[in-house]
């Protein structure tokens, strides 16, 4: 989909007051009666809201419907983005808009910079846009519980990935450096990497390899289960390091993985935690298997022998941290409820499919690795 941001620096305080009227009221109305935009805007003039509402409409923020029982809007992808956008230039997070760089069937990515010209990755949930074709023939949605889900479902999706994004930044995993969030976005560092499926010979496979069962292992140490660690969710950027010995002295190239996507990240508690595990283990050793001829001869590793060295250990649970930070158990269960039955419906008519940082992870993605053009970028 498609960010346009050409009207959002022309919406006045009263069209951003109507807008997020609509939105309000969009909780409880799949089309929100004109009335209560009127009583929710709290603006004096009922000509001032009218009016709003016709900007917001040609700029395809709000929209009605045909053969509505009663005069009302609904909120637009649109309208929620501008809302999201907005927010985050009040906050001097965003500055300007730049090229999209990613798109998957449930999100859309693109390069934004702040202010001082520092270029960040713009990462937009759209839970709803292909869902519900599939997930309200099952869950018997009325539309009024769909355009409720979609924008709720999307925000607990950037809450869930920021949340454990900055825990995991904090903690010193590599991971990029989370910036805000707001409602279905999320702003983060743009990390100069490129994606692991990409990339077709590394010198050393077993080094990279240990790093990244490391990294499996050091998520799971801290209470966590990545859930979808594969190598479209990795990405890979080169460190120059400097090494010197009696004789001489020489710069080195190392590859670190960068870990990116976690709306589906799950605790070691999860009753699915072992399945998990072992599936992020094994997308890894069939990639480096598939695509650097390298087998590992050690076995495993295993969900079991980590959790017992963890609650040997009592060592900090990221889990439970982010648990009381804000997303709460309850979140979880209603997320991963929306993208079981969401896989389940995928599974039976199309094909599965998460997205990462930087696409879809079944190829649904357009990856584009040059710099954003002067001539693309928008400021808001």
């Amino acid at each position: 989909m498609r960010l346009d941001t050409t009207h959002l620096r022309y919406l006045t305080t009263e069209d951003w007051r109507v807008l997020t009227a609509v939105e309000l009221g969009s909780r409880n109305h799949y089309l929100v009666p004109t009335s209560l935009i009127l009583s929710n805007s709290h603006l004096r003039s009922p000509s001032a809201v009218y009016h709003s509402i016709s900007i917001l409409a040609k700029a395809h923020l709000i929209a009605r419907i045909k053969n509505a029982k009663y005069d009302g809007y609904r909120l637009t992808y649109g309208g929620l983005d501008y809302l999201s956008l907005h927010s985050h230039l009040q906050k001097n997070v965003l500055y300007s808009t730049g090229n999209q760089i990613g798109v998957g069937k449930e999100s859309d990515v693109f390069v934004v910079s702040d202010s001082e010209g520092r270029q960040l990755v713009l990462k937009i949930h759209r839970l709803g846009r292909i869902s519900f074709r599939s997930v309200k023939n099952n869950r018997n949605y009325s539309k009024k519980q769909q355009v409720a889900s979609w924008m709720h479902m999307s925000r607990l999706a950037a809450l869930k990935e920021f949340s454990f994004m900055r825990a995991l930044y904090e903690n010193g995993f590599s991971v990029p450096e989370p910036i805000g969030q707001n409602r279905h976005t999320i702003v983060m560092e743009l990390v100069d990497a490129f994606p692991l499926r990409q990339i077709n010979h590394v010198p050393d496979p077993a080094a990279l390899y240990a790093e990244m069962m490391e990294m499996i292992l050091a998520l799971a140490r801290v209470g966590l289960i990545h859930g979808d660690f594969n190598e479209f969710n990795i990405l890979v950027k080169e460190e120059r390091i400097k090494m010197t010995d009696e004789k001489k002295s020489e710069v080195a190239a190392k590859l670190t993985p960068v870990l990116i996507d976690f709306p589906q990240m799950v605790s070691i508690d999860h009753v699915n935690a072992e399945m998990y595990f072992d599936r992020d283990v094994d997308c890894i050793k069939r990639f480096f298997n598939r695509k650097f001829s390298f087998t590992s001869d050690e076995p495993g590793p295993f969900l079991s022998e980590t959790k017992a060295q963890t609650r040997s250990s009592e060592g900090k649970r990221l889990d439970v941290e982010v648990e009381a930070s804000g997303f709460s158990k309850k979140m979880a269960k209603e997320l991963d409820k929306y993208i079981e039955d969401l896989a389940v419906d995928q599974y039976e008519g199309e094909t599965p499919t998460r997205d990462s940082a930087l696409g879809d992870a079944n190829s649904d993605c357009i990856l584009d690795s040059e710099e954003p053009d002067d001539e693309a970028t928008q400021i808001i």
